[in-house]
């Protein structure tokens, strides 16, 4: 993927650079072919990974179970198929 999101049919594959252990949980910028992600939890056995997803599914409006870690569990290198947003954040309107 040459932009950090990409859209299978209503379905989105989002690209994603991991920052736990953050002071605030949020979106932040575009870093090359991803977007950066800050989450306030721990990055000790995917607790991190669990609590971007909770954060993900309130940004798109989804529920956790229409998120699909694809890569990247331990990593902060990682990839989510979210199926069918029902919001999409600034970032990606634009």
């Amino acid at each position: 993927m040459d932009k950090f999101y990409q859209w299978e049919g209503d379905d989105l594959r989002l690209n994603i650079l991991g920052t736990p252990g953050a002071k605030q949980t949020k979106i932040g910028k575009v870093r090359g072919n991803q977007l950066k992600v800050s989450v306030s939890c721990a990055a000790e056995k995917g607790k991190a990974t669990a609590c971007m997803i909770k954060f993900l599914a309130e940004q798109f409006k989804v529920k956790e179970s229409d998120i699909t870690l694809v890569f990247g569990l331990t990593s902060i290198n990682k990839q989510f198929l979210i199926e069918t947003p029902k919001r999409l954040p600034d970032i990606i309107k634009s």
